[in-house]
């Protein structure tokens, strides 16, 4: 046969033959074109040409990540992507960091805080990308994955953009803007991480970006006023100063090779999943999956109103005039988080892993509870209430973005994403964030 395909491909179609693999030339779209040949008696005739993707080369970076050691990659998924979810807080948070004096008149004589009103709009677009990212997160192809990342954020810059431009309220548009896509990063973050044995410490140094960036942001965005921004521009600025950076750490993040075969074997295989399959992996696991839910609209909610609000609180509790102890605050608070979900790496067998992490969240649900008495009780000062208030919330908050359902699809040995539970989770999250801060905003409940 090659004889006969040198033979053909020299004399009749006056090409080259450039291997004995039946490859021919490449085209203007970088495929190759393959020649399909009838047996040696069936006649010289050619009977059909059809082109084929070129063959993906890896970079010299995912090759070197096939052989490093073990503890070489996990530093390396950990940096990759903390700073890439880091960033993107740059384009979420930095409003936050201003308090947009004044309120609109609603209808019933009830009044709404600019602030709040804001805070609802991109609370609003984020549970609609939510909601959008079930099918986007759970369908999106590996190699397109790091191409959505970018985008995304750049449609948030746009949004920033328009609400710098438009006058008040009507900013809040560009809030809903902002929003709509920011919703879908962590998924696409986390889909370069799952299904690995060490997808437990990959995605606790991740969450670890969150409760760090949060305050880091808002310091920033502090920074940027005091020097002299209008509050309207703050956050389109405070974005373009993370952006080098998020760009960078995206494409270095896109390097990770896929799972091995090791990986499959101890985490199950990760797959895009249509429709059919999200509804079929939904209703067999419905009994574990619901309960779990509406604990995370519980534990959203509370996240969510404690950092739009962290500088309203700090100012309450008399720390007003240090900015910074939103952020230095945070960081015993990330750390405690990722050692308590990182132990989880050391949990070899799923099942168990599981029933650990349900561990975590009734120690976190006591961390919040005591702490809260003492300090109501007088027995702690208001900084030591406030990290440890944290700490309980991200105790339960961070296994729900990485380790639970991770393991969750591991136990059911169901070609899966775990994109796909935390991207369910998390629209149904947010709605119970939006319902909280109407409650917050129009009932104005009065505290004891």
């Amino acid at each position: 046969y090659k004889s006969r395909f040198r033979a053909l491909l020299g004399s009749r179609l006056g090409v080259r033959a450039r291997a004995s693999n039946g490859l021919g030339p490449k085209n203007q779209q970088g495929c190759y074109r393959v020649f399909v040949f009838g047996p040696p008696n069936s006649g010289p005739a050619l009977s059909h040409r059809r082109t084929m993707p070129s063959p993906q080369r890896k970079s010299a970076i995912t090759a070197w990540l096939e052989r490093a050691p073990p503890a070489a990659f996990t530093a390396y998924g950990v940096v990759t992507s903390f700073t890439a979810y880091f960033c993107m807080y740059g384009f979420r948070k930095p409003f936050a960091a201003a308090k947009f004096a004044g309120h609109i008149l609603l209808f019933g004589g009830l009044t709404l805080d600019v602030k709040a009103l804001y805070v609802l709009a991109q609370v609003l677009g984020y549970f609609v990308s939510k909601l959008v990212g079930i099918k986007v997160v759970s369908e999106v192809t590996r190699e397109r994955r790091a191409l959505a990342i970018v985008a995304c954020i750049a449609v948030a810059e746009v949004g920033l953009v328009l609400f710098g431009l438009l006058p008040a309220p009507y900013r809040a548009v560009g809030m809903v803007v902002n929003g709509l896509p920011l919703g879908m990063i962590w998924g696409l973050v986390f889909g370069f991480l799952e299904g690995r044995r060490v997808s437990d410490f990959l995605g606790a140094g991740l969450s670890a970006s969150f409760i760090v960036a949060s305050g880091f942001v808002k310091s920033v965005g502090v920074g940027v006023l005091d020097a002299g921004v209008p509050e309207a521009w703050m956050p389109a600025l405070t974005g373009l100063v993370f952006a080098p950076a998020f760009l960078g750490a995206t494409w270095l993040l896109a390097q990770i090779p896929p799972p091995s075969a090791a990986d499959e074997a101890a985490r199950q295989k990760r797959v895009p999943m249509s429709a059919r399959e999200r509804r079929a992996f939904f209703v067999a696991n419905a009994s574990v999956l619901v309960p779990l839910v509406v604990g995370y609209v519980v534990l959203t909610a509370l996240r969510d109103f404690r950092d739009n609000f962290a500088r309203e609180i700090w100012e309450a509790l008399g720390y007003g005039d240090k900015p910074a102890v939103m952020t230095t605050t945070e960081i015993p608070v990330a750390f405690g988080a990722l050692v308590a979900v990182a132990a989880m790496m050391l949990v070899a067998d799923n099942r168990r892993a599981l029933l650990a992490t349900h561990g975590l969240f009734v120690a976190g649900a006591g961390l919040v509870l005591g702490s809260t008495l003492a300090f109501r009780a007088g027995l702690v000062g208001p900084m030591p209430w406030m990290i440890t208030v944290g700490l309980g919330l991200y105790m339960g908050y961070v296994p729900f973005n990485c380790v639970l359902f991770d393991r969750l699809v591991a136990t059911t040995r169901t070609p899966a994403t775990a994109g796909f539970l935390i991207t369910l989770a998390d629209a149904c999250g947010y709605l119970g964030s939006t319902l909280l801060l109407l409650t917050k905003s129009l009932a104005k409940p009065t505290l004891p």
